[in-house]
């Protein structure tokens, strides 16, 4: 008997939604005309998250190998492993096994950047997933602002450092060099914007709403058909720009408003999937410890960046949104590790 085809990413949304409705995980398998072991095993997946990774032998590497790795983290400080490994022209070796042998001779550190969660912050990220677990996940629009600076982001940029080397001293500038604030919304599998928040404007509620008016409704919205705007539901952190009075008053006026206008709950960057998006450009435009010598280079960057970023990519993304709502139940409100 040939072998199951896994289950798809519209599948895996109507899991959650009948599941939602009550639906037991039998009846969900015969209304999708599955295996119910493949249905039971999806729900067992997206509750207790990733499995850990199964430690698998060590690639072994030859003593000249291992002086030539030596060598080039030295030379090469703040690179990643792979590009490390690359410079040597030693291939075919595996992340976890680079990573393990760069342990032995140098070091890397990573800064835990969240808010940390109090008791009220994890009930409302409860009341959160269980309000959108019935959601239609593709039609929200999710949207978020990044700043990105000319010398890439402070306590962030990371690198292997061989044992007795130090860490370069990165170019600083004697005002900081300034920085590009970005806005960008992802929808299933597209991209929108990025923006660029016009320099030296500072994001009240009304310079906003301004914004939003010049470039999202303008240059995005308008163009979409009277079905599209029917259904999409627009989403925005809690930011005092983006949750004042104000804001919600013209966003209202625009047609945004209740049900089309997504609450969200606080401290809960883990939840919105454009945070992802940002990481993935964040890497690339600051890859190798790379700075910027003007506001526009590094606009061009993001630009670029974004570019890069195919359909797939923000598919995955948004489709993320149905095991982030579970991982969230599951976790009674705590981070989901995104």
């Amino acid at each position: 008997m040939g072998q199951k085809k896994d289950l798809t990413g519209s599948e895996k949304s109507k899991i959650v939604r009948y599941l939602a409705e009550g639906c037991s995980s039998l009846k969900t398998a015969k209304l999708l005309k599955h295996d119910h072991r493949t249905i039971k095993r999806f729900i067992q997946n997206s509750q207790q998250g990733r499995k850990k990774r199964v430690e698998k032998p060590r690639r072994k590497i030859t003593a000249h190998e291992l002086r030539k790795v030596k060598c080039a983290a030295a030379k090469m400080p703040l690179a990643t492993s792979l590009a490390i490994f690359q410079s040597c022209n030693v291939t075919g070796v595996p992340k976890s096994t680079r990573c393990a042998i760069l342990r032995d001779m140098a070091k890397v550190r990573k800064a835990e950047r969240r808010p940390p969660l109090n008791k009220t912050h994890k009930l409302k990220r409860q009341d959160w997933a269980k309000k959108y677990l019935k959601t239609d996940c593709s039609k929200v629009l999710w949207t978020d602002e990044m700043r990105v600076s000319l010398d890439g982001p402070d306590g962030w940029a990371r690198g292997w450092i061989g044992k007795g080397q130090r860490a370069p001293v990165p170019l600083r500038r004697q005002q900081g060099g300034g920085g590009v604030l970005v806005w960008a919304g992802i929808i299933k599998d597209e991209l929108v914007g990025p923006f660029w928040v016009e320099d030296g404007v500072k994001l009240n509620s009304q310079s906003y709403c301004q914004f939003l008016e010049d470039t999202f409704f303008k240059q995005w919205y308008r163009k979409k058909s009277a079905s599209f705007k029917k259904n999409m539901i627009f989403m925005q952190d809690n930011a005092p720009s983006h949750a004042s009075k104000y804001s919600t008053a013209w966003l209202a006026r625009k047609g945004i408003k209740e049900e089309k206008l997504m609450t969200w709950p606080p401290c809960s960057p883990d939840l919105n999937p454009i945070e992802n998006l940002w990481s993935i450009i964040k890497c690339e435009i600051y890859k190798e410890g790379k700075q910027y010598t003007s506001l526009n280079s590094v606009w061009e960057a993001v630009v670029a960046a974004a570019r890069n970023v195919d359909g797939e990519q923000i598919k995955t993304l948004t489709e993320s949104m149905d095991g982030r709502l579970l991982s969230v139940l599951a976790k009674k409100g705590g981070y989901i590790g995104r």
